[in-house]
């Protein structure tokens, strides 16, 4: 018996890829959801429809996850008969193996995202601490280490709006991700992460600590009500920051829209259409407006007073420390890496998944306070 994790394969050849997703279960529900798209009066109210359509996609993507997954397992089985029978297939079966564990481990992550949102784009933003250049360029570090990671997810990034530091780094920097789950993905890294290292702006060479903040939001859909009043918008136009190319364009269409009941600032200067750019800032108020929201009832719920954390000591999530030693630890799953290069290049999806599965399970623990090195 071969165990794939949580595929079974027999070693008689009869695989069995039981606990991702309950096939007769399955079946059942896209039955149901299509005898409601089939009723007559089914288009009545759009905004329903929409989300049983989504229902749909989403239960007709586990479908073919599952059925990939038996092909592979199937075609495993074969391999296995063959090896019993004495043939030379120990590459095949090996490659065959580890294939499969990957598409294993991508549905099992997949199925822990099971929130409304998960499944949507997202909206991140980062913002350094106190310390000047220093965690500035700490912020600009961690864009980085984002942007390699999308690149090995195969998501699409866009930069909504990138206000550069005065000496080096980022003052703050705004930018969506487009991909399947990439806000349940990206909700792992919300949160302060602080950096430890020798400064390469001291000259005398000394260790020094910094903080950035990650903050993660779904791009929500048209469908999602969230009421935006025109009298309550301060709209402001202004000329591109920063050197223009790689990150913004130099003109005079950027836009900034405060959201003034609340204070909300959001700006966005990559387009070379003014229309455009409060369009896509538009849309990054409504996913914080939300998010907003859902936090004020959480935090009725929980009786928390609205407490927030600042971006310093004891409310860091992961720690990165480069000097005197090399480590990088997240506080809430306790998971520590030795390879902190491989990390800051986007390796990233053992933090995320160790994550989700101690979330899902209630294990997980809060951020808190690391030892001062």
């Amino acid at each position: 018996m071969i165990w794939c994790g949580g595929t079974r394969i027999s070693t008689s050849g009869h695989p069995s890829c039981g606990g991702i997703f309950e096939g007769a279960r399955l079946d059942e529900q896209i039955t149901e959801v299509e005898q409601k798209i089939a009723s007559p009066d089914f288009w009545g109210n759009q905004a329903e429809a929409q989300k049983v359509m989504q229902r749909r996609r989403r239960l007709e993507d586990d479908q073919a996850l599952r059925q990939s997954l038996r092909r592979r397992a199937d075609d495993i089985g074969v391999l296995i008969e063959w090896a019993n029978a004495g043939e030379d297939v120990a590459g095949d079966l090996a490659r065959g193996l580890d294939e499969l564990q990957q598409e294993v481990e991508a549905a099992e992550t997949k199925k822990m995202l099971g929130g409304e949102y998960d499944r949507s784009n997202a909206i991140v933003a980062i913002h350094p601490g106190a310390g000047g250049t220093e965690s500035q360029d700490w912020a600009e570090m961690l864009f980085r280490m984002y942007a390699k990671w999308t690149e090995r997810r195969g998501f699409k990034r866009d930069v909504i709006d990138y206000q550069p530091g005065d000496e080096a780094g980022i003052k703050s920097v705004t930018f969506s991700v487009v991909g399947d789950y990439a806000f349940g993905l990206m909700s792992a890294e919300a949160g302060v992460h602080r950096l430890v290292r020798i400064s390469p702006f001291d000259q005398a060479a000394r260790r020094h600590t910094s903080f950035a903040s990650v903050f993660v939001w779904p791009e929500l859909p048209e469908d999602v009500d969230i009421e935006i009043e025109e009298k309550d918008l301060r709209v402001d136009t202004y000329r591109s920051s920063g050197a223009g190319g790689q990150h913004v364009n130099v003109t005079d269409s950027a836009v900034r829209i405060t959201h003034m009941p609340t204070g909300i600032v959001v700006s966005c200067q990559n387009e070379r259409s003014q229309h455009k750019n409060r369009a896509q800032a538009m849309k990054v108020l409504r996913s914080r407006l939300f998010d907003l929201k859902m936090k004020e009832q959480q935090a009725k719920l929980e009786q928390l007073g609205g407490e927030k954390r600042d971006i310093g000591f004891g409310s860091q999530i992961r720690s990165y420390v480069l000097q005197p030693y090399q480590m990088i630890k997240d506080h809430r799953t306790k998971m520590e890496v030795g390879d902190v290069n491989r990390v800051l290049d986007g390796d990233l999806d053992n933090f995320i998944k160790t994550y989700l599965m101690q979330k899902a399970s209630g294990t997980l623990g809060a951020p808190a306070a690391a030892e001062e090195e």
